[in-house]
């Protein structure tokens, strides 16, 4: 739940334009009536240190949908090449192969 607070903490402060420090989450949490460890504030103060949090929040709209990489262009060769061998082991695999059929 702490994780949580110290989250809401961290967008309230960079909302209201003031710095996200450990000194500034504690007193946030202490006066909505909750506590959180100073341990976490001190990690969210140094994690979100020189980043403009409002930025990143804003730029998730932006993003859409992720682009295939150049690393799944070559996993859908692979894929294709694979479906090419698919019909060939199905023939190794018929019962005609083996010297009878459905009907013998």
């Amino acid at each position: 739940m702490s994780d949580a607070v110290i989250s809401y903490a961290s967008l309230i402060l960079a909302d209201a334009g003031l710095d996200i420090t450990a000194d500034n989450l504690v007193t946030l949490t202490k006066a909505a009536g909750s506590s959180i460890d100073n341990v976490w504030a001190d990690v969210f103060a140094t994690a979100l240190e020189g980043k403009d949090v409002k930025q990143i929040l804003s730029g998730f709209h932006a993003a859409g949908p992720a682009a295939p990489a150049s690393g799944a262009a070559a996993a859908s060769g692979d894929a294709e090449a694979a479906a090419e061998e698919a019909p060939e082991s199905e023939k190794e695999e018929s019962d005609d192969d083996m010297g009878f059929g459905l009907f013998d």
